[in-house]
């Protein structure tokens, strides 16, 4: 009997011990933040004035369908594939007009490549 409640207070100091332990082990590292990636800089501007302020019914007529179309909240993404590049138009206001114009590949002196915009309009006529 002597032997078993030595044990039972032999336990009793223990378990304490463990929970503490068991408590203290070391946290988990956290995880190393994500690499960002940078922001590719803004194309310089440089619009060409023909398309500025153009309505949709207009750019449709001088493009054709467009290949792709977002619209987030009231401004709108229009885009144009052609073999050797693309065109983006930017479409906001009321009624939606054209606002801005990118393509890809562009310039190094403004956003939107003439030579790809004429390849684009010229291209139109035969898909619309």
């Amino acid at each position: 009997m002597v032997a078993q409640s030595d044990m039972i207070r032999r336990l009793s100091c223990l378990l304490p011990v463990f929970a503490v332990v068991g408590c203290a082990a070391p946290a988990a590292k956290a995880p190393a933040p994500a690499p960002q990636s940078a922001i590719p800089a803004a194309p310089p501007r440089g619009e060409p004035g023909q398309y500025l302020n153009m309505a949709g019914a207009g750019l449709q007529a001088a493009f054709g369908k467009p290949a792709f179309v977002r619209k987030d909240g009231a401004t709108e993404m229009w885009r144009y594939d052609g073999a050797n590049c693309r065109a983006f138009f930017f479409l906001y206001g009321t009624p939606p007009m054209v606002r801005h114009v990118e393509t890809l590949p562009h310039g190094a002196q403004s956003a939107a490549d003439m030579d790809c915009l004429t390849a684009l309009k010229s291209s139109s006529s035969k898909t619309s």
